[in-house]
């Protein structure tokens, strides 16, 4: 979930500010010594009050170096009611997609042991299939590196009932992804895929999945309050983080993650400093090898090329450089818990932490992120100076081609669910100077760019990069902080101002013709009454209203259904809500043979010789069917699929 509100950006500028690198005396930044005492001061001065101050419950943190666990701490709450403070040894947060560093570590595990091939098709591993025909297989590598081209979805991947908690290889095998892109081709990150994953590790290595890696991984590494069972098993009672919106209000139930490989884990703090140290030591902590160190040298290492300067992947870590220096890790959100995990391999440092609220404005999006730029800064500072690249003679027309709205390839193609792609997309602008604008993607705000190289644009005044390419036949552009998405260019018909404008204005229409059906009636009865009308004509108007009535009832249902989406709710998303998503399928065929209708009636109308005010106004009715007609086509409300 990559969101922020203008206040968090607000605050993720005035925190970065407030504690970065020293200042050598020729005026460029150096180095402070990254030790426990300045940590401590560093973030003693950062965490209270930012917390305070985006109403964020709290953060558990730990840190290390050399082989060592250098700091570890927490701030703020896990129970804000009760006044249980973070624990970085004794309470456990959701780390959400953080969880996928172990299941791909179970992968290469069993790679080392000749029991998978990552470039093998998966389908060999699996008692279903999920490769596409007549095309190339998808392989673990894809899984990996978010390139299995499997489509976006919500249905069944969160509860918070442990008696509608499904296996992951039911919601396999229930809810299989379509495909949108040839495997291999276009990043789009998918939990799908991660859990694909683990269950092949279930499937190849004989245990169950959470068993196989607290056999193997967990236990091993003295991760003693770790787990990906879900709900907690007894042993851990009473260690569990509260998740919350904001700490100004009541928690909120235990998250059950469906998809488990793709996000399920709790766990500690201090656990996951011993899964960093590991990590950090080529596989190696205490006398146990996790991964032998070819195999940990080959998993830091990308497994996907990328643009010079872009991010990329390291079998399933995103790979990266920060002021010079190379970091690899992943990120995790939930719907309350944001977790952030990142290794400086070649420092010999790690650094975790996970906030248990989302906060006011969903501040906790630039608090996270100015947390790791402020590490960085503070203690890896970029002392090579290097002059802004000069832009390119040819700017001001190659911003024109890069200008447009775009679509990111992790998406909901198929499903009622895709309409929201008609209303929200990102758009990218040309100014008159050459130079665009582009929305930040990790945050509020926009990003101003100039073009340095040919199709290659670098942000004014920082380091993200912008590339066009053609792939696919399809113009894309890619997002040097992003190995995991592409934005791609979308049709005239998919154009937000196009469909906003065609599903407002029949709204309208319609809304109006309903409201004043009655009140017309009302008018000509009681003040001013008019000549009787033929039958024909009556039943004609009667029609076009009831049509009106009924597609305004319509769309208000799809409203109840969509509205969760915007709140987060997205455990109301699951197979038990199929009944009314299909009564309102199925009423969708009586929207089409409205729209036909009222397309019959209006000739009639015309035929008949109404008045021109009549033929207008029937008209726009006629019309604003035909374009609810089109929104739920183009939105996916029409239609019969159950899979979204």
């Amino acid at each position: 979930m990559k969101s922020a509100r203008i206040s968090a950006a607000l605050m993720a500028v005035s925190l970065s500010a407030a504690a970065g690198a020293a200042v050598a005396s020729d005026g460029g930044p150096t180095a402070h010594d990254l030790n426990g005492a300045d940590v401590a001061t560093w973030l003693d001065g950062l965490l209270p009050y930012a917390l305070k101050s985006g109403d964020i419950a709290g953060v558990v943190l730990c840190i290390v170096k050399d082989g060592k666990v250098l700091f570890q701490s927490g701030y703020g709450y896990a129970d804000v009611e009760r006044k249980i403070p973070m624990d970085p040894e004794g309470v456990m947060t959701r780390i959400g997609s953080t969880s996928k560093l172990f299941t791909w570590t179970a992968v290469m595990q069993l790679v080392e042991q000749g029991k998978l091939d990552l470039h093998r098709n998966v389908d060999d591993y699996l008692d279903f299939k999920v490769s596409p025909r007549g095309g190339p297989p998808i392989t673990l590598i894809d899984l990996m590196n978010h390139r299995g081209g499997f489509e976006e979805g919500l249905k069944d991947v969160l509860t918070s009932d442990p008696q509608s908690l499904m296996s992951s290889e039911a919601y396999l095998k229930q809810h299989p992804r379509p495909q949108l892109f040839p495997p291999g081709s276009v990043p789009a990150y998918s939990n799908y895929g991660a859990a694909l994953a683990g269950y092949i590790v279930q499937r190849v290595s004989g245990e169950p999945f959470a068993s196989y890696v607290d056999r193997h991984i967990f236990q091993p590494l003295g991760m003693r309050h770790s787990t990906f069972e879900q709900p907690l098993p007894e042993r851990f009672k009473g260690m569990a983080a509260r998740g919350y919106r904001s700490a100004s209000q009541p928690p909120r139930p235990y998250e059950l993650i469906i998809a488990a490989p793709a996000g399920s884990v709790a766990a500690t703090a201090a656990d996951m400093g011993r899964f960093m140290l590991a990590q950090l030591q080529q596989g190696q902590l205490d006398g146990y090898a996790m991964l032998r160190p070819e195999t940990s040298r080959l998993m830091h290492t990308p497994s996907e090329t990328s643009l010079p300067g872009f991010a990329t992947l390291a079998h399933g870590f995103f790979h990266e450089t920060h002021n010079g220096h190379l970091v690899i890790g992943h990120g995790g959100d939930t719907i309350f818990f944001h977790t952030e995990l990142d290794l400086l391999p070649d420092d010999g440092v790690g650094i975790f932490y996970s906030f248990n609220s989302r906060g006011r404005d969903d501040a906790v999006y630039g608090l996270r992120k100015a947390v790791l730029d402020q590490f960085i800064d503070r203690y890896f500072p970029n002392t090579a100076a290097s002059a802004p690249p000069a832009a390119m003679a040819s700017a001001v027309a190659d911003a024109q081609k890069i200008a447009g709205r775009y679509e990111s390839s992790r998406r909901i193609e198929h499903g009622f669910l895709s309409v929201f792609y008609l209303l929200q997309q990102t758009v990218i602008g040309a100014n008159p100077d050459g130079t665009i604008v582009a929305p930040n993607e990790f945050g509020a705000g926009e990003t101003h760019l100039r073009e340095v190289a040919p199709d290659l644009w670098h942000e004014i005044g920082g380091t993200r990069q912008l590339a066009l390419r053609n792939i696919n036949g399809t113009k894309t552009v890619i997002d040097s902080e992003d190995p995991t998405s592409v934005f791609q260019a979308l049709p005239a018909r998919k154009s937000a101002p196009l469909n906003v404008t065609v599903l407002t204005g029949s709204f309208l229409i319609l809304a109006a013709a309903v409201i004043l059906w009655p009140i017309s009636y009302l008018v000509r009865r009681h003040f001013r009454p008019l000549p009787a009308q033929p039958a024909e004509m009556r039943r004609m108007r009667t029609i076009l209203r009831s049509a009106a009535l009924f597609d305004v009832l319509w769309l208000l249902a799809w409203v109840s259904v969509l509205t969760p989406v915007l709140s987060l709710q997205l455990d109301s998303y699951s197979s038990a809500r199929d009944p009314w998503i299909v009564a309102l399928q199925i009423a969708g065929l009586v929207v089409i043979a409205l729209a036909i209708t009222a397309i019959w009636s209006v000739v009639r109308l015309v035929k008949s010789g109404v008045s021109w005010p009549a033929r207008i106004g029937n008209g726009l009715i006629a019309a604003a069917l035909v374009g609810l007609v089109w929104i739920g086509y183009i939105g996916g409300l029409l239609g019969f699929n159950l899979n979204y």
